[in-house]
């Protein structure tokens, strides 16, 4: 009989979750370009629809990437995105199915969404948005903290950096080693009973 796999210890959990909190203050400590590529490195192992992988990452992490950056943030996420070491753009590829040949062999997947932008649209954003939370809980995997956000021009972003291409912006990720000063308190959750039902 086969027996059901772990569940991972309370230090994992606590590290993914429980005890995981959105950073707004950061230490002055850089981030290595290896540590970014093991965060992706994980996150593209996870499931998206026809392995699309529709998303794309733009790790800023240069004063020139970040003074670009800052045209597009709203007054409110300025000062803690400047002091992060990294701010992923999580982005989406709108022209996606020309990977997917390669992607999804076993069929012409591709077929399914190139005469259907409404179709394309939403699997680009829906899947894009399911790789940026791998991306929060990889990042939080291998030891950094997190900062996700909207709070900023989507348009005048895309004009910055994904000019002449198909990506689109969807919303913003600090990365780093976050400093407890700058955290709120915990904020309540819904229990069980309020968000979910049992059919």
């Amino acid at each position: 009989m086969l027996s059901d796999p772990a569940t991972l210890d309370d230090t994992a959990l606590d590290q993914l979750f429980r005890e995981a909190r959105t950073q707004n203050k950061w230490q002055d400590r850089k981030v290595p370009d290896a540590k970014l590529e093991e965060v992706y490195n994980l996150l593209k192992f996870a499931p998206t629809s026809a392995n699309a992988s529709p998303a794309r990452f733009v790790f800023v992490r240069t004063a020139e990437g970040k003074a670009r950056l800052k045209e597009a943030l709203s007054p409110g996420n300025v000062e803690k995105t400047m002091t992060a070491p990294v701010t992923v753009i999580v982005a989406h590829d709108a022209a996606f199915y020309d990977k997917l040949p390669f992607l999804f062999p076993h069929a012409d997947a591709r077929a399914w969404f190139a005469d259907n932008p409404a179709l394309a649209d939403t699997t680009a954003f829906r899947n894009g948005t399911l790789q940026g939370a791998y991306l929060m809980l990889a990042a939080r995997a291998v030891g950094l903290d997190v900062g996700a956000m909207s709070g900023f021009d989507n348009h005048r972003l895309d004009q910055l950096f994904f000019s002449g291409t198909g990506w689109k912006s969807n919303f913003l990720v600090n990365l780093g080693y976050g400093d407890p000063t700058g955290l709120f308190p915990r904020s309540p959750r819904l229990s069980f009973d309020e968000a979910c039902r049992l059919e």
